[in-house]
């Protein structure tokens, strides 16, 4: 018996050996190592970018976010904006792309609501994404790539063989998996599991000249930022992807800074913070707008979002405005100080709220104090000691 199973065992790495050498060009047969020939630079194709810096053909990328944020929406507008070849929310993308979005969690009739408000929000007609657009659920047809069982991990070939047939016949060019983890049925904090699983889409991704979007939910951060690190499970996702993302929601602290604590929407940040083939990429923010379809049903739809300048419509007129106002009052730098702070006259001048602008107020403040339109002065305080003001410094022309 024990010698039938050690058959068994070589008669499976010889199967596995084969298909290894298979994936090899036949003009090399079995032969290793092989001999690094320079090449031109010129004449090595540029990077296949599809979407930004994020989606590249034969490669897989990796979406990480809480439950809540967006990240869905972010995926299903930025499907539109390749399907349509439109720059939706502000990111490059290729022309004449067909994606293909399979979401594992929600109905058909949902995936219609979002997408379709994602449309009317856009302003995306039926036309420009007809033949490119393709929806499938988890509700209608599961999806399964690999099992766990009592030997390991179980690569489910027949399930990749038929995605990729699909792939390959309404030529797709991008997949979105939403999420990860209903993709298979492995022990997700495997890493040897987890690692067997990316790299089974890693080689989907080569074999159909596609890119493939894996979104995935983090671990719980107890409130902390989340990074693309703070996913769950096993860190193998991440390290077999070539460009990672995470969305965070807004901290409270820059919704009070930005004017936005009365503003109920959803606003989030993403931050490229894992990317192999190109410069990480600076922090963008999103907003999750609420569109109303005819049906009655409200429906959050992502949108660009660009913090607020300090400045915005600010200008040297309204400057010399507030130097005339604060000329001879010498009101107090502390905005501590109740009526007597500068930024009150700021804010009477300009029209803004003292209390929900105050902290805009106070880098107008600070910026015009470095740049000598306004200056520090003192003036003898309630208890007679110095206190510190601002007065006006080189005056502002128009």
């Amino acid at each position: 018996e024990a010698s039938g199973v050690m058959a068994r065992d070589f008669s499976d790495m010889a199967m596995q050996l084969d298909a290894h050498r298979a994936e090899f060009p036949r003009d090399r047969g079995d032969r290793l190592p092989t001999e690094f020939v320079w090449r031109d630079p010129s004449s090595i194709p540029p990077r296949p970018w599809v979407y930004g810096h994020h989606l590249i053909r034969k490669q897989v990328s990796v979406t990480v976010a809480p439950g809540g944020v967006g990240k869905s929406s972010l995926t299903i507008c930025e499907a539109l904006a390749m399907a349509s070849g439109r720059e939706l929310l502000g990111d490059w993308t290729a022309k004449d792309l067909k994606v293909w979005i399979y979401n594992l969690e929600d109905p058909r009739d949902e995936m219609d609501r979002r997408i379709i408000a994602a449309m009317q929000h856009h302003e995306v007609s039926p036309q420009e994404i007809a033949g490119r657009l393709y929806v499938d659920t988890g509700r209608e047809r599961t999806l399964t790539t690999a099992v766990q069982t009592r030997e390991g991990v179980q690569i489910i070939k027949p399930e990749l063989d038929a995605l990729a047939n699909e792939i390959e016949a309404r030529g797709i060019d991008v997949l979105v998996i939403d999420p990860f983890v209903s993709s298979h049925q492995a022990a997700e904090n495997d890493n040897g599991a987890i690692d067997l699983v990316a790299k089974e889409w890693a080689r989907l991704a080569d074999r159909c000249n596609c890119a493939i979007e894996l979104v995935h939910h983090t671990r719980k951060t107890n409130g902390d930022e989340a990074t693309t690190e703070s996913g769950r499970g096993a860190s193998a996702l991440l390290a077999a992807a070539r460009s990672g993302r995470v969305l965070n929601k807004m901290d409270p602290t820059l919704r009070e800074e930005w004017g936005l604590m009365d503003d109920p929407s959803t606003y989030f940040a993403i931050t490229r913070d894992k990317s192999n083939l190109a410069p990480a990429g600076k922090r963008e923010w999103r907003r999750m707008a609420t569109v109303s379809l005819a049906n009655g049903d409200n429906v959050g739809v992502c949108e660009v979002w660009t913090p607020p300048d300090t400045f915005d419509g600010v200008t040297a007129r309204d400057l010399l405005a507030v130097q005339t106002a604060i000329d001879g009052k010498n009101p107090r730098y502390s905005d501590q100080t109740g009526d007597d702070w500068a930024g009150v006259i700021v804010a009477e001048v300009l029209g803004l709220d003292p209390s929900a602008d105050r902290k805009r107020i106070k880098r107008m403040i600070e910026t015009w104090l470095k740049s000598g339109a306004l200056v520090k002065g003192q003036k003898m305080g309630p208890i007679r000691k110095p206190v510190p003001t601002v007065e006006v410094g080189e005056w502002a022309t128009e």
